[in-house]
């Protein structure tokens, strides 16, 4: 630390108790100053002689003996003292605590050159200029110190000073600074003396954010203004602008990390946070989609203006696919019957669709590719997929809460329905959570399903279950989702009866033969459930829409397990024997199940379902099984 020391007598300076102070001298004082709660006993000649204010003061003061109250000077007793003992000539040490506070102490009472040469402010900013804006360390010290002293720091271009000083140096090139670690740095081995090959050379490259964290111990006010200096003096990466600002995040909001701000001054904390996202780099990808939404949660926390939370929600949609389930869980606000809020999320993906309907738009009207530079993804069908998987985790989490209403589960998960995806099982397992009613809930772990009971959502209806399950491609399941699917007592019939003729598809796709015609029923069947409602409901229809009753279950699994038994014999010899037997078990699931028989008998079905050849291809592999259908296989279509 830069140090300079005016004047060369001993301090005299003593004091007596009850906050009064003296100079011990054989001449007698004779002017008194009361300075705040402390008395100043001294000599007019030794301070009139150099102060216009103390002049001023004495000549309107006929008091016997002088005495002169002085209550708002800079820096108070402490400060006076200090121009006290240089108009006395006493030894001074003045260093990058105690400048500032001298220097507006002197302004205040008027000791200038034209009062007499070699003043104490002439001297004062000859040690600033040659000192202590020179150093790195210093200047951020005395910065911190004019936060006290505001305005009379301000309007003494103390505070513009120090931070051009301090954003000069953090643009110099990094082969020029002597940088060493600070006390909260990781120190490398040859620093700490602990490498056998060191040879006492430095060889260790300078970051590019070598000033990060010295700049984190200043108030939001002061960071901003240095770090706004930094980007006009120099072209700095916005990963770098962006580090800063996380790290500042990190050190100046307490509980940042959790997604929370853990007390304090919640006032002083959101003017942090909404410093934070004003200088934000506009360059997307420059701060991780994770520190965006721990800042979404910050600002919700604090209760910043919907200005920031809007700037938030649009800069984390540019970059969602980045984001991971946890990121995304923000709790609701006090009051909320919710534990999370889904309508904050909703409002990302908003953003996120409207980033691809903008550049679809923008590329229809160029009439060609879009040619601004991007972040590679950001419009392709991997971020949309990354998106859609993002999603599915995002509901089942939210799914354990049991107040979550069906509407909000059904719209956030339709925002990405139009996102083409190679599988349904992300989705199957949030729809399952959320249909869980003392019951089993389906979990995923190291590519096995589980069981886990829990309890949520009690009392949903038919229609519920319904609406729901249409957003689940039974095609698109995997097989242990099936597996799972075939057993669940929480799925609509319709639902289990797809899955388990799908999977007789696949099995046969598997298989080199031919796969099956969808009967007019299942057909109806498929529509009812990925695509839209019918306009009339038969009580036929209602009982496809009610939970499949254990009986029905077993059944359907037993079958489901025959299948995927034939299925891993296929490999062997006697391949087509084996397949025959499966399509033989499916007949006769068909022929002899109850469960086939409701879907063949509905009100007004025979104009739909009997007598048609196709009804029977559920059952066969081939077509020319499905061609040998009798006339008693038709008739038990219409069984009720």
């Amino acid at each position: 630390m830069k140090f300079m020391k005016l004047g060369s007598k001993p301090d005299s300076f003593q004091t007596d108790g009850n906050n009064v102070r003296y100079v011990a001298a054989d001449l007698e004082t004779d002017i008194i100053f009361n300075v705040g709660d402390s008395k100043f006993h001294l000599h007019k000649f030794p301070l009139l002689s150099k102060s216009a204010r103390l002049q001023k003061l004495a000549n309107t003061n006929e008091s016997k003996p002088l005495e002169i109250h002085i209550s708002d000077i800079p820096g108070g007793p402490a400060a006076f003292e200090i121009c006290a003992k240089f108009c006395y000539g006493m030894t001074v040490t003045l260093n990058a605590y105690n400048v500032v506070v001298s220097r507006c102490a002197a302004e205040y009472l008027g000791m200038h050159e034209s009062i007499e040469k070699g003043n104490l402010i002439y001297k004062i900013d000859v040690f600033l200029n040659s000192s202590i804006f020179r150093s790195w360390k210093d200047s951020i010290i005395v910065l911190q110190t004019t936060k006290s002293l505001l305005p009379v720091s301000e309007d003494l271009k103390l505070v513009s000073q120090c931070i051009d000083s301090i954003a000069t140096k953090a643009c110099v090139d990094v082969s020029k600074v002597d940088w060493s670690y600070t006390y909260n740095r990781k120190k490398l081995a040859e620093e700490n003396g602990n490498d056998p090959n060191w040879n006492g050379v430095r060889n260790r490259q300078v970051p590019k954010d070598w000033w990060l964290e010295e700049l984190c111990e200043l108030e939001i006010d002061l960071f901003k203004r240095v770090l706004m200096g930094i980007k006009t003096k120099a072209v700095l990466s916005g990963e770098v602008i962006g580090e800063a600002l996380k790290a500042y995040a990190y050190r100046r909001l307490p509980g940042f990390s959790k997604g929370m701000i853990q007390g304090g001054d919640m006032a002083k904390h959101r003017s942090t946070v909404d410093a934070i996202v004003w200088l934000l780099p506009a360059e997307k990808g420059s701060v991780s989609c994770s520190f965006l939404l721990k800042l979404l949660k910050a600002a919700i926390y604090v209760n910043s203006g919907e200005t920031t939370k809007d700037e938030m929600v649009k800069r984390i949609g540019q970059q969602l696919e980045e984001a991971s389930v946890n990121d995304l869980l923000i709790r609701a606000a006090e009051g909320e019957a919710t534990i999370y809020d889904v309508n904050a999320v909703k409002r990302i993906v908003e953003e996120f669709l409207r980033k691809d309907q903008t550049a679809e738009i923008q590329s229809l009207e160029e009439g060609h590719e879009i040619q601004e530079e991007r972040r590679p993804g950001i419009l392709s069908d991997a971020s949309k997929l990354m998106v859609t998987k993002l999603i599915d985790g995002y509901l089942t989490e939210i799914s354990k809460d049991a107040n979550l209403p069906l509407s909000r589960f059904v719209d956030l998960a339709e925002m990405v329905s139009g996102f083409s995806r190679p599988g349904y099982d992300g989705l199957y397992r949030a729809i399952d959570m959320f249909l869980k009613d003392n019951c089993f809930v389906l979990n995923f772990v190291k590519d096995k399903f589980s069981s886990t009971v829990l309890k949520e959502h009690p009392g949903i209806s038919k229609s519920e279950r319904k609406r729901i399950c249409k957003l689940m491609d039974c095609k698109k399941l995997s097989v242990e989702a099936c597996m799972h699917a075939v057993q669940n007592e929480r799925l609509p019939l319709r639902v289990v009866v797809q899955v388990l003729f799908f999977e007789q598809v696949r099995a046969a796709a598997s298989s080199g033969t031919s796969t099956p015609d969808l009967p007019k029923g299942m057909k109806d069947l498929n529509s009812g459930s990925h695509g839209s409602s019918r306009s009339a409901t038969t009580n036929t229809e209602e009982d496809w829409d009610a939970v499949a009753s254990a009986e029905e279950l077993r059944a359907l699994k037993g079958e489901l397990a025959s299948l995927r038994l034939a299925s891993s014999e296929r490999n062997g010899d006697g391949k087509s024997n084996v397949d025959k037997a499966a399509v033989s078990k499916m007949r006769g699931l068909l022929n002899s199940k109850k469960v086939f028989a409701k879907l063949f008998s509905s009100k007004g079905g025979q104009d739909e379902n009997s007598g048609s050849d196709s009804s029977g291809s559920l059952g066969s592999a081939n077509p020319e099984e499905a061609a040998k259908s009798t006339p008693s296989r038709n008739r038990r279509h219409s069984v009720s």
